[in-house]
């Protein structure tokens, strides 16, 4: 990703990248989930091989994680003294920032008209949405 284009006079304030062991941790959390989950459902259904739940949702998150890592992990958003700059180069003003929340490992921004942008996989979700709304205010 190249940096993103200031207007004149705008300063960088931080950045924000995914975490890969954020990522990997949540990945784990999410096959654990679903192999509990697939198993109690194959057990339900009276499935003589409940175990084939756990294998496939395991192997279902792990070929997912692997194939999107890079892309969800390497996406960096900026925060200036004016406004958020996505990954994609979507400006939202400081001036539009209604709230910030976290939602497991990710800040949520939420504005006056409702759009909402999450920044992925963050270390510290909780200091980036501080972060965010000290400067939006």
């Amino acid at each position: 990703m190249t940096d993103p284009v200031l207007a004149s006079g705008e300063k960088v304030l931080a950045t924000f990248t995914g975490s890969m062991t954020t990522y990997i941790k949540e990945h784990v959390m999410l096959a654990a989930i679903g192999a509990v989950g697939a198993s109690a459902l194959l057990m339900a259904l009276g499935n003589d091989y409940p175990w084939t739940g756990a294998v496939g949702a395991v192997l279902a998150i792990a070929v997912r994680g692997v194939y999107v890592a890079s892309e969800q992990v390497g996406m960096t958003w900026t925060l200036t003294d004016r406004r958020v700059i996505s990954p994609a180069e979507v400006p939202i003003p400081l001036s539009e920032i209604e709230k910030v929340r976290t939602i497991i490992s990710a800040a949520q921004i939420v504005t006056r008209s409702g759009d909402k942008y999450m920044l992925k996989y963050q270390a510290d979700p909780s200091e980036t949405a501080r972060t965010i709304e000290e400067a939006a205010r």
